[in-house]
């Protein structure tokens, strides 16, 4: 058979987007000329319809690019190509059309991003959090801080002598910790039980928890707790995590401030838990440092679980992003020390620090030492 010249068409290899403007020959196979030079030969046998708009036929080769295709807006040249193509409505031998074959990639590429979603950047993250210079870190910190403010509102505590002794409360901490990074911590005027560390070394105590605290052990254990979560960095990590690839592809261009991901992040870091062994070494911090001070570390887990159960699921609480449990209360019992040494605050000082948001001090017997046994009761 010899090939006749049939008209035009529009020519997309599937290589590349770029529409190219083609002639077609008609002969024992449909040859697709550019510029008189033959860059493309369908056999009719090969040749199948693929979806496309009333107004125009659609072309493709079913052992050509998947993504290749001919335009065909001619419609006398469609029906002369129509008769030729003994195969034009036969699904492939796989049993999938050219829109099942993408349809079928789509799933595919959408498994593959939920997969790295769930295994890739928590192992990445986990690589990649401890090498992060202090800096990028800090300018993290100050954009999720930035949206914490935007959420809880931006007002910090440091009325009078309740500044003093939240000071001299975290300076104990943070040198029987001795933690290297440098920290900023405060006490946010927000009535949601929460305590959370940002990256960067950024730690607020919520009022809301402060005033369903008891004494000075309590809130020493929770503020433990969030030092050891900046200890780890773990905040960096939760946020690689959440933040996914705008993060990862920020630090390959040099942005690493995209508002879109952080504001997500942010929220993220709020609600979200962190992984059980970022808890767990949390706990271990809390417990070591708070041992250091000759204090007992069960009160922090006292305080957590005591507001277990009626807050749950009403907004962002301290339950959100720290999971507690009978087993861990149970785990630092076991481990507590016998003889506590001095408290961390005196009466006064505790006093002050439960009004340091301009409230009226709510004291508990005035700051009974949770390491104390109980007078024995006198018997008549």
């Amino acid at each position: 058979m010899i090939a006749e010249d049939a008209g035009q068409a529009a020519f997309f290899d599937g290589k590349s987007n770029r529409r190219r403007t083609v002639a077609l020959r008609l002969g024992p196979e449909l040859e697709i000329c550019e510029g008189g030079i033959p860059i493309a030969s369908w056999p009719w046998d090969w040749v199948r319809r693929a979806d496309s708009p009333k107004s125009q036929l659609r072309l493709r080769c079913a052992n050509a690019h998947d993504l290749a295709r001919l335009d065909i807006q001619d419609e006398a040249l469609a029906q002369r190509i129509i008769v030729r193509c003994t195969r034009l409505d036969v699904e492939d031998a796989s049993g999938k059309s050219g829109t099942g074959r993408i349809i079928a990639w789509s799933i595919a590429a959408t498994v593959s991003i939920v997969l790295i979603g769930l295994y890739g950047m928590p192992y990445a993250a986990d690589r990649i959090a401890p090498l992060l210079p202090q800096s990028i870190e800090n300018r993290l910190g100050d954009m999720v801080d930035n949206q914490v403010k935007t959420i809880f509102g931006r007002r910090t505590c440091d009325a009078g002598d309740g500044q003093k002794a939240f000071t001299k409360l975290v300076g104990k901490l943070e040198t029987a910790g001795g933690l290297l990074m440098p920290l900023q911590a405060a006490v946010l005027d927000s009535g949601v039980k929460n305590a959370i560390a940002l990256p960067g070394g950024k730690v607020y105590l919520f009022r809301g928890l402060l005033d369903e605290a008891k004494n000075a052990d309590e809130i020493a254990g929770v503020l433990g707790h969030e030092l050891g979560h900046v200890h780890h960095r773990d905040g960096m990590r939760r946020l690689l995590q959440t933040g996914g690839t705008s993060f990862l592809l920020g630090l390959l261009f040099g942005d690493v401030t995209g508002a879109g991901a952080v504001i997500v992040a942010t929220r993220t870091l709020l609600e979200a838990s962190y992984s059980r062994d970022a808890e767990t070494n949390a706990d271990g911090f809390a417990i070591d440092t708070m041992h250091k001070l000759g204090r007992p570390a069960t009160p922090m887990a006292e305080l957590l679980v005591r507001i277990t159960g009626p807050q749950r699921g009403k907004g962002i609480d301290i339950l959100a992003s720290h999971p507690f449990s009978e087993d861990r209360l149970a785990r630092m019992k076991k481990i507590e020390i016998e003889k506590p040494g001095e408290q961390l605050l005196n009466a006064e000082e505790w006093a002050a620090l439960k009004a340091i948001c301009g409230k009226p001090a709510v004291t508990e017997s005035k700051s009974k030492d949770p390491g104390e046994k109980p007078a024995p009761e006198k018997t008549p």
